[in-house]
């Protein structure tokens, strides 16, 4: 580790937490219904909007209508994007001739981008047409993630609001938080990232020669209006194979920088949305400083072990001083390279600037617990804040059993009801991320994909299950998921981790909705000092290692162990 890394990691996380109150304080405006700059031009579009699909935005919707319209629009874009697949072949805007997508992979796709989870069965460049990456994986980047930031304020208004039987409208609140926050950000960022070299183009591929005389034909395409939003919508899916390891979708330092940034703007920023919903600034900053702790542990481990370079590369006689170089590009080295690892986990993007499968054992060990957690380390846009609001519930309602009161939390009783939804939402996730894998190891179908043997081996099924689960989407390189097994394994998977976590939670905000404030008094436990957020970092950390700690033994744990020994799989 290098002094030099360690700033760049520090100037990283600075620019992120400035941002964190000016959009937090934005996005309070936008869903409160409050004028914010951009209404004089927004506003006349939004009711345009409101006009063609009939809706009226002063009607809110019980918890159930707010779930089911969610659910019915999902459908809606999954029958969407799969159709633009099958039929690639006789749509225009293909000028290289894109043949239809198989069944397998345009389920496995279609579902994936409608999770946010953009896992990608598929070499982008090789496999979408133009219209495909615009008018389907685009527009899904976009209304997957503001479905995911209307359900985050859903929540939120469970936990604001007093003696209502309302959360909201989930159609405005996706209204909104596509032309008010994500469409705003993208074409700014967008245009920097054409700025920097990224291409953005109709045109068809490019040929040129190589300094060793050989014959290349280069791959362009709309890529910045894609990557804006992949990245500041936490989705990942790269319009190139080789996702942000590409030099058309990552060509300099500062768009590096720029695409970390919008990893971590929106999902950082919610918190303080949250602490101004609900009165209180500062149960927004305990919150985000609980994430905080656990992504600078992150971003430790992974840094020391990549700067390390392992064991048995300094036994051979290897110069480990540059750290672990395979899988990563000079460009960026080990440090950033670990740094993009923990954001791109930590949050629910999956999109790489190195071959996460070519990490040291134990550094690629802290992407996949990040996964484990449930991707609450600031996490996916709205997912990250709803998942760590539901770890917030069981903290308090262990506190609770702790001194024999009932759980309290900015003024509402957390009763059975609420814990109950809360288990059932948070057991979701490792039920699907350990039953996958294991039905995946116990099957050949599932075993033909493996790539490497033993710990490493068992690694790779494991992060693709927990990858697609968690709505992630990235993946240890070396198992190949092109099968009829895996795409579908993957699809329900994705579908599990997304849709069964999400109905219990809008089941605990309608609930929360429904109660009367309380006034704090003396045994009320205080929820915005360094006691409970050492007691919500406690109960993530303690759900995850009782519930992960076996399989990360037979995995990463055995792998180090073994490397350590001179023995690599």
């Amino acid at each position: 580790m290098t002094l030099n890394g360690w700033i760049q990691i520090a100037i990283y996380c600075a620019i992120v937490v400035l941002i964190v109150r000016p959009l937090g304080g934005y996005m309070t405006r936008v869903f409160s219904g409050e004028r914010t700059f951009l209404s004089p031009v927004l506003r006349p579009v939004e009711r345009v909007l409101y006009a063609a699909a009939g809706v009226r935005e002063d009607r809110e919707q019980h918890w159930t209508g707010y779930a089911f319209a969610m659910l019915l629009f999902s459908v809606a874009g999954f029958v969407l994007l799969y159709a633009l697949q099958r039929f690639q072949d006789v749509l225009p805007l293909n000028p290289a001739g894109m043949s239809a997508v198989p069944e397998g992979i345009a389920f496995n796709t279609a579902v994936s981008f409608v999770t946010n989870t953009n896992w990608q069965s598929y070499g982008g460049e090789s496999t979408m047409g133009y219209l495909v990456q615009m008018a389907g994986l685009t527009v899904q980047n976009f209304v997957s993630a503001a479905t995911g930031i209307a359900l985050a304020i859903a929540l939120v208004r469970g936990f604001a609001r007093r003696s209502a039987q309302t959360i909201g409208n989930f159609w405005v609140d996706l209204t909104r938080a596509t032309l008010y926050v994500l469409l705003p950000i993208c074409v700014v960022a967008t245009v920097f990232f054409v700025s920097q070299g990224v291409p953005q183009t109709l045109g068809t591929t490019v040929d040129a020669t190589t300094l060793e005389g050989a014959h290349q034909t280069i791959a362009q395409g709309p890529v910045a209006s894609q990557l804006a939003i992949k990245m500041l919508g936490t989705n990942g899916g790269g319009f190139f194979n080789a996702n942000s390891a590409h030099p058309y979708e990552n060509p300099t330092a500062l768009s590096n920088l720029v695409q970390m940034v919008l990893i971590f703007a929106i999902g950082a920023a919610l918190t303080n949305t949250f602490g101004r919903m609900v009165g209180n600034e500062k149960q927004g900053w305990a919150i985000l400083s609980a994430m905080g702790v656990l992504f600078i542990a992150g971003v430790f481990i992974a840094y020391w072990q990549e700067a390390g370079g392992g064991h048995l590369l300094a036994s051979l006689g290897v110069d480990t001083t540059l750290g672990n170089m395979e899988g990563k590009e000079v460009r960026f080295g080990e440090a950033l390279s670990a740094l993009f690892a923990v954001i791109t986990t930590a949050a629910s993007c999956g999109a790489i600037i190195a071959q996460h499968d070519s990490l040291t054992a134990l550094g690629g060990m802290v992407p996949l617990i990040n996964m484990m957690l449930g991707e609450v380390v600031i996490g996916g846009v709205g997912a990250g804040l709803y998942g760590m609001l539901l770890f917030v519930i069981e903290a308090i309602f262990v506190a609770g059993l702790m001194v024999g009161r009932t759980p309290e939390y900015v003024g509402k009783k957390i009763e059975a009801k609420e814990v109950k939804m809360t288990m059932l939402a948070l057991l979701i996730l490792p039920a699907s991320m350990l039953g996958f894998t294991a039905l995946a190891l116990s099957t050949q179908a599932g075993l033909a994909g493996i790539l490497n043997p033993g710990p490493h081996g068992f690694s790779e099924v494991l992060y693709a299950y927990t990858s697609g689960t968690a709505n992630n989407g990235s993946a240890f390189g070396g198992l190949t998921a092109t099968s009829l097994f895996y795409t579908v394994t993957l699809g329900f998977a994705m579908l599990i981790g997304r849709f069964l976590m999400i109905v219990p939670m809008l089941a605990v905000a309608g609930s929360l909705a429904a109660k009367r404030s309380l006034p704090p008094s003396s045994g009320t436990f205080p929820t915005t000092g360094p006691l409970f957020v050492g007691l919500l970092i406690g109960v993530v950390l303690i759900m995850g290692g009782l519930t992960f700690f076996p399989a990360l033994a037979l995995g990463p744990i055995v792998d180090q162990l073994a490397s350590a020994a001179g023995t690599l799989f």
